[in-house]
């Protein structure tokens, strides 16, 4: 049984195509499914909260506490329907964040990454997207954000395996989106200062339509 974890982890969680990310495209209903049966769903913390707002600790233990902590993250991504969350957006200053996330293409990617870092992009790939960005810290807001079209990252898987993650339009945005909460940044603080605030005026005008944590 050691033998056997230990093979497991050197080979990575997820299977890797010939470059070398990845492959987060199959399984994804059954894989989303198993971590989310063993999660608790948990309340979403909004913008305002200290926790959002600096860069989160590294993973470095990868036991039993952490894997719990995965499988909250996933069943609270699916309560608040989002496509990514992060772990400061439940409170917890761990830097991880899962995804269930469709590219452009409709195709589904699912996965986690701990201690994401954006590759930076040749000028050739940096393609901008402004379409409209939310953020389920920021319920229900919305404004245009002009992200790259493209995006890699490296990090970690949920064993502590490095892996590599790249992916095209929305599923993009995602990625740069999620690490960005990592080290304390939230979308609105890419906006310019009228932006942010009619984002702010949004949320104030309406209700969330999941649990949030109340800011004191």
């Amino acid at each position: 049984m050691a033998q056997q974890d230990t093979d497991q982890q050197r080979a990575g969680v997820l299977p890797v195509d010939d470059e070398g990310y990845v492959i987060d495209t199959e399984d994804c209903e059954e894989r989303e499914a198993a971590w989310r049966e063993r999660g608790t769903s948990r309340p979403i913390t909004v913008v305002g909260n200290p926790v959002l707002h600096k860069e989160c600790k590294d993973v470095t233990d990868f036991g039993e506490e952490f894997q719990q902590l995965v499988a909250d993250m996933f069943a609270s991504q699916r309560t608040a329907e989002g496509v990514g969350l992060a772990a400061n957006q439940i409170g917890v200053d761990a830097k991880v964040f899962v995804y269930d996330c469709p590219d452009d293409e409709g195709v589904r990617h699912t996965g986690v990454v701990c201690n994401p870092k954006l590759v930076e992009l040749p000028a050739e790939k940096r393609r901008l997207d402004d379409s409209n960005e939310g953020c389920l810290s920021v319920p229900t807001a919305y404004a245009p954000l002009a992200r790259p079209d493209y995006a890699e990252v490296t990090g970690q898987d949920e064993k502590g395996n490095p892996i590599r993650v790249r992916g095209t339009g929305y599923f993009a945005r995602c990625l740069q989106h999620e690490t960005d909460h990592l080290y304390g940044y939230l979308y609105i603080d890419r906006l310019s200062k009228r932006e942010r605030k009619d984002a702010l005026r949004q949320m104030a005008e309406k209700e969330p339509r999941y649990p949030v944590v109340a800011n004191d």
